[in-house]
């Protein structure tokens, strides 16, 4: 790796841990980041199966249903017998699942805010398009 990209490496990695490490602002004890982009996910599309949310974070249906367990069981999420196939379950996120995604996107607006105000206009537009740049092919 040469340096430069060394340094953009450390700097990425400190800024991920950073928006990591403050995603879940519920204080809600336990919650992975894992079940954060659950609840998200849920919560965004009014309603999913398990097996769109295995697809959609391209995971095992297994290891949504573990998952999904501990967030029902915390009252995250909360599950309802489909009326079109009774075999089905449809997951919707409760008031306490909404409330960790709405403060959780109300901590990365402020910290939007927080970024923003140490750029200039110029280097705001600049850093904007290279993260898009940089996401093109991710999405």
């Amino acid at each position: 790796m040469k340096k430069i990209e060394k340094e953009f490496f450390t700097v990425f990695t400190d800024f991920q841990c950073f928006i990591l490490a403050n995603m879940n602002k519920g204080d809600y004890i336990d919650i992975t980041a894992t079940h954060y982009n659950i609840i998200e996910f849920v919560y965004r599309k009014k309603d999913a199966t398990a097996k769109q949310i295995a697809v959609a974070l391209n995971v095992s249906q297994a290891a949504i249903s573990k998952q999904l367990k501990f967030l029902i069981q915390n009252e995250l999420l909360k599950q309802i017998q489909s009326e079109v196939d009774r075999r089905n379950y449809i997951l919707t996120a409760t008031d306490n699942g909404k409330f960790i995604v709405d403060n959780s996107e109300t901590f990365r607006k402020n910290l939007t805010k927080q970024f923003s105000s140490n750029l200039s206009a110029n280097e705001l537009i600049t850093f904007t398009s290279l993260l898009k740049k940089a996401l093109e092919d991710h999405k």
